[in-house]
Parts: structure tokens; C-alpha cells; sequence
């Protein structure tokens, strides 16, 4: 089990927000957003922020860092080491799991990510044999390519997903987010796609619209 940083909006949370960093990051990298992200009506809600594991990255020379997995070429379908988001995806299945055995179900967890952590939680979503309330996407695109159609299942279909990237991102282009979204659109997949005058990072905008639609959640 991946080791996290956590944080609970009440002594008995009902829902959970599983959150995964991006590369060279770790848990704590998102942990300071909780308090600008939460609203008062909200019901109690465990955030859980995992630390990705220790790898080498191709594309950084083969530094070792933090990585959901290798990034072995800028090329979309070929950008993400299959063998190492795999892993990833097994990860986040045990944290789930261990959320439903903290007593969380299914239809109230959250899954989010950025960059990395968003391309595994996008591939998971479109593996889940039952769906999860919702998944965040931010800074990402979709890895997999042409397997997502052949692998996704038709539970996937229900998920609503909420992606925003920034116009000036540098590391994962614009044009990558938006054609994540054109794939998943394509596949039956519901999305709320939002842009900002950003580069590789979060704003308050952002942080904003990503309140108003887990409100939607909470308020199903």
C-alpha cells in the first residue's frame, strides 16, 4: 500500500477524495488546496493524498524521482510506460479499496489528478467495472491510445469527469487536454472541459470551478 497524507473534513467522513500529484511532486503537493477547495455546506469528506513511488524518468535523463511511471517519449500514445501505469492503476485500486473498507462506497469517492496522477486516474475511470462518483483531471491527457476503446468498460460511461488545463502549459500542451477530451467525448464519456490563463499549475479560477462541480456531486 502507497503511503499518503491525509486530511478529513469531519471525525466520521462520508465521502472520499483520492488525489494523485504529478511527477517529481508528492502527497503534500496538493494537501494546501483543501482549505481553499472546501465549502461549509459540504458533508465531511477524506481527502487522501498517496506518495507516487521512486523511479527512473526517460525523459529527465533517468533521474530518480516520484513518478506514477516512465515518460519515454512527448509522443501522446507513446508518452507513458504501459507497464508502470499499470502498477499505478493497481495502486489506486488498493486505495480504493481500502476507502470502501473505511466504509466509503463506491458512489461517494472522487478521484483526481494532476499531470501524471491525472492521466492514471483518466485510464483507471475507463477500467472501472462499477463506477466511482466522479473523477478530476487537470493539467492531463489520456494515455493508451487506441486500447481505451477496447479496454473500457460500459459502467465508464457514467462517470462524469472534470477536466481544466492551462493555455500556456508548457509541459502537457493544450492541444494534448483537448484532444484527451475529444477521445473521451468519443467514447461515451461525459465532460466538463475548462480552460485558464495558465501554464503547468492551479489557479484560483480553477480551484473555484472545481467546487461548483463536486458540490453537483455531493448534492446527488
Amino acid at each position: 500500500m502507497l503511503q499518503t497524507v491525509e486530511q478529513s473534513t469531519a471525525k466520521t467522513p462520508a465521502w472520499s477524495v483520492i488525489w494523485l500529484h504529478g511527477l517529481g511532486a508528492d502527497g503534500n503537493d496538493f494537501a494546501p488546496i483543501v482549505p481553499n477547495l472546501v465549502r461549509p455546506d459540504w458533508p465531511g469528506i477524506r481527502f487522501v493524498f498517496p506518495h507516487a513511488p521512486m523511479r527512473s524518468v526517460t525523459i529527465n535523463n533517468g533521474a530518480t524521482m516520484r513518478a506514477w511511471y516512465d515518460i519515454v517519449s512527448m509522443e501522446i500514445d507513446k508518452r507513458a510506460d504501459e507497464v508502470g501505469l499499470r502498477e499505478s492503476m493497481a495502486d489506486l485500486d488498493a486505495l480504493i479499496n481500502r476507502e470502501r473498507d473505511r466504509g466509503i462506497p463506491l458512489s461517494r469517492i472522487i478521484l483526481a489528478g494532476f499531470s501524471q496522477g491525472g492521466a492514471v486516474v483518466l485510464a483507471h475511470m475507463l477500467r472501472q467495472q462499477v463506477p466511482v462518483a466522479g473523477v478530476m483531471a487537470l493539467s492531463t491527457y489520456l494515455p493508451f491510445g487506441n486500447k481505451n476503446a477496447e479496454e473500457m468498460t460500459e459502467a465508464a460511461k457514467s462517470i462524469p469527469v472534470f477536466m481544466a488545463h492551462g493555455k500556456f502549459d508548457p509541459v502537457v500542451p493544450m492541444g494534448l487536454g483537448e484532444y484527451s477530451r475529444q477521445q473521451l467525448q468519443q467514447l461515451g464519456v461525459s465532460v466538463q472541459f475548462k480552460t485558464y490563463p495558465m501554464q503547468h499549475n492551479v489557479c484560483p479560477e480553477e480551484i473555484h470551478a472545481m467546487s461548483d462541480w463536486l458540490s453537483e456531486r455531493f448534492a446527488k
